[in-house]
């Protein structure tokens, strides 16, 4: 299962926004990281290095490596519709996304782990790869083992300020969650302008 296994609060600070979470130290220290601290001036950037920069965000947001990525984009170049939203809607129904939407998992790495170690099912099959594709009515159910439900239950305590999302349906004494419909681009807003990684890959 490869994942990004680098600096996270320095990946956060380079963007200025906390691409992994909520961080104290990136408060602290919202200019980009570097020896020159907040007076180390930035240069103009390139149309190419802003649709690096775009699509780097994306990236590292969902917690895939490059190549798998690039998979995503070309997934969604061959579907109908407008290629961002629809790059935008494969990376929302993930099966780890959905975990951490549905609160069963803290942090979209925790949610990762979670599904590659076993504990999550999917219409009552375990389902043990972070990238699986949900559809509209997919049950995302969290094991039924004293191991993987109190991991649940502590995420779901932690995760009480964040609002499952109107695309997913929760039971939380059931410990499972339902894809209602796909997400539209309005409701996933998006960390990063989509439109200008697509423009970015069709280079």
């Amino acid at each position: 299962m490869a994942r990004y296994t680098g600096p996270r609060t320095r990946i956060s600070r380079r963007f200025g926004l906390p691409i992994f979470g909520p961080s104290k130290y990136l408060e602290r220290r919202s200019y980009g990281p570097g020896v020159h601290g907040p007076k180390s001036s930035r240069r103009k950037l390139t149309d190419y290095a802003v649709g690096l920069v775009e699509k780097q965000k994306l990236r590292y947001y969902y917690g895939l490596l490059e190549r798998q990525f690039r998979g995503v984009y070309e997934r969604a170049l061959k579907r109908r519709g407008v290629t961002g939203e629809t790059l935008l809607q494969i990376l929302e129904t993930r099966l780890d996304n959905v975990v951490y939407h549905l609160g069963f998992a803290s942090t979209r790495p925790a949610a990762r782990q979670m599904v590659g170690h076993g504990h999550i099912r999917v219409n009552g099959r375990k389902v043990n790869v972070p990238s699986f594709a949900l559809k509209v009515n997919d049950a995302v159910e969290v094991r039924n083992s004293s191991v993987a439900r109190q991991m649940a239950t502590k995420s779901l305590e932690v995760s009480t300020s964040r609002v499952v999302p109107v695309w997913l349906s929760l039971s939380k004494d059931a410990f499972k969650g339902t894809v209602v419909r796909i997400p539209t681009r309005d409701e996933i807003q998006p960390i990063a302008n989509e439109q200008v990684v697509v423009e970015f890959y069709s280079r």
